[in-house]
């Protein structure tokens, strides 16, 4: 069974635990740095990214999962955790992990246009259902960065090496297909984070 850190610091993390656990995962929330002992991958929910980020640091948590995503630990960033991963945002100066070669615009639907539902193909997987609420979108990708989906010209995910950023909630949605994509590369990767 897969240990499965979901950072639960704030924002959508019990719908991501559910899945997993729906799929035979051991979701553990991680809300201070000792939780992150023995994870194997990890997921990066919806939520306010900058308050996610700042919490990070202030736990002690971004480095020692700064550096085990760039060493290969396999993550699942939706939203926000999307924000959390690019190496650059077009409209805010922050970045966190900046491990995925992408660059993102926050809130790039506009608060108007805040959630909406789409159906579009998703490499590998057919037709996925995707849920938008206040989404970013990712405006260009570095060498090396794969896109597995678009949804009406805009790349709504992307996989880079260990990493995939969605810009949708998959948790939402009653499709867990891409949660078994991740998990089933948590088992290939058979990484565990040590401290």
């Amino acid at each position: 069974m897969s240990k499965i850190g979901v950072l639960a610091v704030q924002g959508a993390f019990a719908e991501h635990e559910a899945v997993l656990r729906g799929l035979g995962a051991q979701p553990v929330e991680l809300r201070e740095r000792k939780d992150l002992e023995g994870i194997e991958g990890l997921v990066l929910p919806g939520g306010e990214s900058t308050v996610q980020g700042k919490l990070l640091t202030e736990l002690g948590m971004m480095e020692p999962l700064k550096a085990a995503v760039s060493s290969g630990l396999p993550v699942l960033a939706t939203c926000a955790g999307l924000i959390l991963l690019a190496r650059r945002l077009e409209n805010d100066p922050a970045v966190w992990f900046g491990t995925l070669p992408v660059a993102v615009r926050r809130n790039a639907y506009g608060r108007q246009l805040g959630s909406f539902t789409a159906t579009a193909p998703f490499k590998g997987l057919g037709n996925v259902e995707m849920i938008f609420i206040r989404a970013p979108v990712v405006v260009s990708t570095g060498p090396g960065v794969e896109t597995l989906a678009e949804v009406e010209g805009r790349i709504a995910a992307v996989a880079f090496g260990n990493q995939i950023g969605l810009a949708f909630h998959p948790e939402l949605g009653r499709d867990s297909r891409i949660h078994a994509l991740f998990l089933e590369r948590v088992r290939e990767a058979g990484q565990r984070l040590r401290l």
